[in-house]
């Protein structure tokens, strides 16, 4: 029997890692032994790359950069032999990296994520994946910019720091400058969302209140974006505002579609072929992944979502373990998955599943595969059934 593990994490809670271990020794008793992959994933935010290389041959590299508040920090890496590499904003430009109640959008810079993404450069790279989840910024990848050489000028014709504040003065974009090996790169942003640069759906107005803005400054940073967003189409003729994904991670999608000609993609579809899920699940009788809510929005391109599609091709079942259950999980049902199975249920409350969330994985996934074991009916052991 062969089991393939490729949970995302329940955030807060339990890692992939944990959870592929947790279902693992769970199969182990109930089947005796079997044969498991496990699979590293995330979803483009922080534990991209450690996800990578844990389920690829690929090595860790580090690099100190500037932190979103240009604190030093080190950043990790992930390097391919063949110049591929991964790299992720949330390491050097991420929420975690602020201190406690330092948090603002208005002083915060993208600048560490343009140093990490030189840092790969230097190593050799040229086909460059970036994860952008999880930043700390609100600065349209000004500073991202600046840190590869480009230069934005305010009307007057000074040169600017590259924060969020600076957006409402940019009056034009040099990037005569920009780093010579940009020209032979390959770059692919890990983006899962479709917000546009500016307006209610935009990066300042959905992402801003949980980097730190409110108020005044919300104001202020969207009157910047839109600045920023005109300074860019009279310099590039390219409208951010009608580029899906140009909102993510504070408009750094902008610059890397806009500036830079990045193809932003679904962050799942490249962490499987990253990982070589396609070659693991070859001959598997089983995929089981999850995520911390299945709802309406798995189904479009969250990890349960790539991966009941990429094993469905395969006529590989798969059973998702879940956190808990939102409005629109049904959809699950047709994209490959199987059976959806949530840790909050019956008797077990959200709390119990926050609090105690090992153990109650693990009494879920042994209950899961003992029922299947009973099923099996002493004629081998079939996981088709929902």
């Amino acid at each position: 029997m062969k089991l393939v593990f490729a949970s995302d994490s329940f955030k807060g809670t339990l890692g992939s890692a944990r959870i592929a271990e947790l279902l693992g020794k769970a199969a182990r008793e109930v089947f005796g032994e079997v044969e498991t992959v496990n699979i590293a994933l995330a979803d483009g935010g922080e534990g991209t790359v450690d996800a990578v290389l844990a389920s690829s041959d690929a090595k860790a590299l580090t690099a100190e950069v500037h932190g979103p508040l240009m604190d030093p920090v080190e950043a990790k890496f992930a390097l391919f032999d063949d110049g591929r590499a991964v790299i992720e904003m949330a390491s050097a430009s991420g929420l975690t990296l602020v201190p406690e109640g330092r948090l603002d959008p208005l002083e915060a810079t993208s600048f560490g994520t343009g140093e990490l993404l030189a840092a790969a450069l230097d190593a050799g790279a040229r086909d460059i994946t970036i994860g952008i989840g999880g930043s700390a910024t609100n600065d349209g990848g000004m500073g991202f910019m600046k840190a590869l050489g480009a230069v934005f000028y305010d009307s007057e014709g000074a040169p600017l720091e590259g924060r969020g504040r600076d957006l409402i003065r940019v009056a034009r974009i040099d990037t005569s400058g920009l780093d010579s090996r940009l020209a032979d790169t390959r770059l692919t942003a890990m983006c899962d969302v479709d917000n546009p640069l500016t307006g209610e759906a935009g990066a300042t107005y959905v992402y801003g209140p949980q980097k730190g803005a409110s108020g005044e400054a919300l104001e202020l940073l969207e009157k910047g974006m839109q600045n920023y967003r005109d300074v860019i189409k009279a310099f590039a003729g390219v409208d951010c505002d009608e580029i899906p994904g140009a909102g993510a991670a504070g408009g750094i999608g902008a610059a890397l579609c806009a500036l830079l000609g990045a193809e932003l993609k679904p962050g799942i579809g490249i962490m499987l072929d990253l990982t070589g899920f396609n070659d693991a699940i070859e001959g598997a009788d089983l995929v089981i992944s999850g995520e911390g809510r299945a709802d309406f929005q798995s189904v479009h391109g969250k990890v349960l979502h790539g991966i009941g599609k990429r094993a469905q091709e395969k006529g590989v079942p798969v059973t998702a373990i879940v956190g808990s259950l939102g409005e629109g999980w049904e959809g699950l049902l047709k994209c490959g998955i199987g059976k959806v199975i949530p840790l909050v249920q019956g008797s077990v409350t959200l709390e119990d599943a926050m609090n105690r969330s090992g153990e109650v994985y693990y009494d879920t996934a042994l209950s899961y595969f003992r029922t299947v074991r009973e099923k099996s009916d002493g004629h081998g052991v079939k996981f088709y059934w929902t």
